[in-house]
């Protein structure tokens, strides 16, 4: 069962699988990119914190870097950072997981469903980990939100970009500055990250509830 013996199956779903997930994110919080107030940190938390961007070599860069990221970037920056990868290394290991059964229990190859989605999703059998996937992203969330709360940081964050590039971690720098833009002009997370993680946890319990259209809230 799952992705042991279909690997070439599994590659080949894993990014049909993420794309399908960020459509799904995109119907969900459609409401939060049309308000004014919160369209740019929702196109950041789709995108860099629990989207379909590939973040590896944000992740290869703290694991060569991070003795020098300590001494570069403000120690509030560090938090988002460490709990995205933690947040990245997790989103990994439930998509393979779910990716294993699609192809091993339901023998899809294309075509993502909603149906076949949720089965998948019942399948994998990890409710703990899938509610600590979406504790980590409000996390993320939160870590940015107190980051912004400190005009230093975002000051230590412009000094930080020439040596941040020379060291090779632009990625991570890029991350931090998307970051504190978009939730420095939302101007307070509280409501924004609350609305995400009641919607993500209320289908967490559609979905292995088995109701159907787990995703219509």
């Amino acid at each position: 069962m799952g992705a042991a013996g279909q690997p070439e199956r599994v590659a080949v779903l894993l990014p049909l699988l993420r794309r399908w997930q960020a459509e799904r994110l995109a119907r969900t919080y459609a409401d939060l990119a049309a308000d004014k107030r919160y369209a740019p940190a929702a196109a950041f938390f789709l995108s860099d914190i629990y989207g379909e961007r590939d973040s590896s070599e944000r992740d290869r860069a703290v694991a060569r870097a991070y003795p020098l990221i300590r001494k570069v970037l403000p120690k509030a920056a560090l938090a988002p950072i460490e709990r995205a990868i933690e947040l990245h290394a997790l989103s990994v290991k439930l998509d393979t997981a779910l990716a294993g059964e699609l192809a091993a229990e339901l023998a899809v190859s294309e075509g993502i469903t909603e149906s076949a989605y949720a089965q998948s999703y019942r399948l994998c059998d990890n409710r703990a980990e899938r509610l600590r996937q979406i504790e980590l992203a409000v996390a993320a969330g939160a870590d940015l939100d107190r980051v912004v709360a400190k005009p230093l940081v975002g000051r230590t964050l412009i000094l930080a970009r020439r040596p941040a590039r020379a060291a090779g971690f632009g990625e991570l720098q890029d991350f931090l500055e998307r970051g504190f833009a978009a939730f420095r002009h939302m101007g307070g997370a509280g409501a924004f990250l609350k609305t995400i993680e009641t919607r993500e946890k209320l289908i967490l319990e559609r979905l292995f509830a088995g109701q159907p259209r787990p995703f219509d809230i």
